[in-house]
């Protein structure tokens, strides 16, 4: 699971519960933002594994703490990290994650959450295609998911995030 900073990442707890009534073991990354806005114990103490938004220093005990995933759900995905994917660009650990899993075929999920504004950019809709032509399933619009939300609207959405969806996508493409 990658967390990105948005709204609903504060009730993550919400997919990671879902997951385990699925019988998934979930491991949790964000991005550097999303890290602030999750409640890191709790996620650590119902995952039973540490949260992760940084690369371990070479020869850290322990090695590659990740076991090579299953399936991956991008949750609550943003523009920015959408687009940065999309291009390439790895200078976090989440979109290091991200690079790798799309190269190795991994099933890949993303329930994005963002304005209608941001969602209408050209260069978005154009990443959003790239991503989908490469087997990504991006959860949004076009009968694919949630419709992007009005610009200031997004906090009345944050209780009815569908987080499923994107486990049922995976589980689907698994």
């Amino acid at each position: 699971m990658i967390i990105c900073g948005a709204g609903p990442a504060v009730h993550a707890d919400q997919l990671v519960a879902e997951a385990h009534k699925r019988q998934w073991d979930v491991h949790v990354i964000t991005t550097p933002v999303g890290r602030d806005f999750v409640d890191v114990e709790v996620l650590e103490k119902m995952t039973g594994h540490p949260v992760r938004s940084d690369y371990h220093r070479p020869g850290h005990a322990g090695g590659r703490s990740l076991p090579e995933a299953a399936a991956i759900v991008v949750a609550p995905a943003t523009y920015n990290t959408i687009n940065k994917w999309a291009l390439g660009v790895s200078d976090n650990y989440a979109l290091g994650i991200l690079a790798e899993a799309l190269a190795l075929g991994t099933p890949i999920a993303v329930l994005p959450f963002m304005n209608a504004a941001l969602s209408a950019h050209p260069a978005y809709l154009r990443n959003v295609e790239l991503l989908r032509g490469e087997g990504v399933c991006v959860l949004q619009g076009d009968g694919h998911g949630p419709e992007p939300h009005p610009p200031g609207a997004g906090g009345q959405l944050l209780p009815s995030f569908p987080w499923g969806l994107a486990l049922d996508a995976v589980e689907t493409a698994h």
